[in-house]
């Protein structure tokens, strides 16, 4: 075979490689609905903080995306305009003083447009909204409490507060409920329900290692850190279920630590609040009759086997 058969012969052979390998690729991706979330920037459409995120990572891509092609365009136009010829004596270059300023400047001023643009959108991420008219009513004193003196809160000072507790390897969700009793608080593992229109509060903990607490549509990435407590705020504006990961590796089981937020209507949120406060009350005196029994048993005299004996 001539030789320029043989090269295309090989040029069709890797080029149908490169195409079964590309769908086999999809075929892989596309079962995983949340293989293509957040590509270029992170989720958001959850909450406002997520929302304002998004858009700081978008300004910040853009710009990326035009010194990038700025760049590229400049080194190729260079590269065409300026190629070697056969015979041609390079010019002899001894710099441009008013360019070196001149991009000098720009990279400084595109620092300042990034940090002036951050610092505008810093307080809506940091600095939780009021709660919605249509949320439930939160009190200092009252069933659901609002956060401490470190957490920051809306202006009013009310939030509803939830304790959030990593553990290898599930999460753990505390509603204090105002009374000094922990003991007493509902709580929930692995899913968190939440009111909509209701601005939520979180004290993020460990138990034992560090973990890392994430749900991108509902804000940004807080550690969990065994001793320390970290704070941050979510507002879920509209109902649904928001999905994360401990973004921490945190141990073997790592990779099934999963986070889930479910927002449901005001209502509902107070009658579930309800049922589970329900529950646990009635566990905790099932228990503890079950526990009384035992110890009265326990207490009971030994029977007398000399009173049964023949003479």
């Amino acid at each position: 075979m001539p030789a320029a058969l043989r090269v295309h012969a090989r040029t069709k052979h890797a080029r149908r490689a490169f195409a079964l390998g590309s769908l086999a690729a999809i075929g892989v991706l596309l079962p995983a609905s949340s293989a293509f979330a957040g590509v270029f920037a992170p989720e958001a459409g959850g909450s406002p903080n997520a929302d304002e995120i998004r858009e700081l990572y978008w300004f910040v891509f853009a710009l990326g995306v035009l010194i990038f092609f700025g760049v590229t365009g400049l080194l190729l136009y260079s590269l065409r305009r300026f190629k070697a010829q056969k015979g041609a004596v390079a010019a002899q270059i001894h710099g441009n003083t008013r360019l070196e300023i001149g991009w000098t400047i720009g990279a400084a001023l595109i620092l300042v447009a990034i940090s002036v643009v951050t610092f505008l959108k810093l307080g809506a991420i940091q600095d939780p909204p009021r709660s919605g008219a249509d949320g439930i009513p939160v009190t200092k004193d009252g069933t659901f409490v609002a956060a401490g003196s470190k957490q920051r809160l809306p202006d009013d000072g009310k939030s509803l507060n939830i304790e959030v507790n990593g553990q290898q390897y599930v999460w753990r969700f505390s509603y204090p409920d105002g009374d000094q009793n922990s003991l007493n608080n509902v709580f929930a593992y692995e899913e968190m329900v939440v009111p909509t229109n209701t601005t939520v509060t979180l004290e993020i903990r460990a138990q034992d290692v560090a973990h890392s607490w994430w749900i991108p549509q509902l804000g940004g990435k807080f550690d969990a850190i065994p001793g320390s407590t970290n704070f941050t705020w979510f507002k879920a504006t509209k109902t649904g279920v928001f999905t994360g990961q401990c973004a921490e590796l945190c141990g073997r089981n790592h990779a099934n630590m999963t986070a889930r937020v479910r927002a449901v209507p005001p209502a509902e949120f107070e009658a579930w609040y309800a049922q589970q406060k329900s529950d646990i009350d009635a566990s905790r005196k099932a228990a503890a009759e079950r526990r009384n029994a035992q110890l009265a048993a326990a207490e009971q005299p030994a029977p007398d086997d000399s009173a049964t004996e023949t003479p």
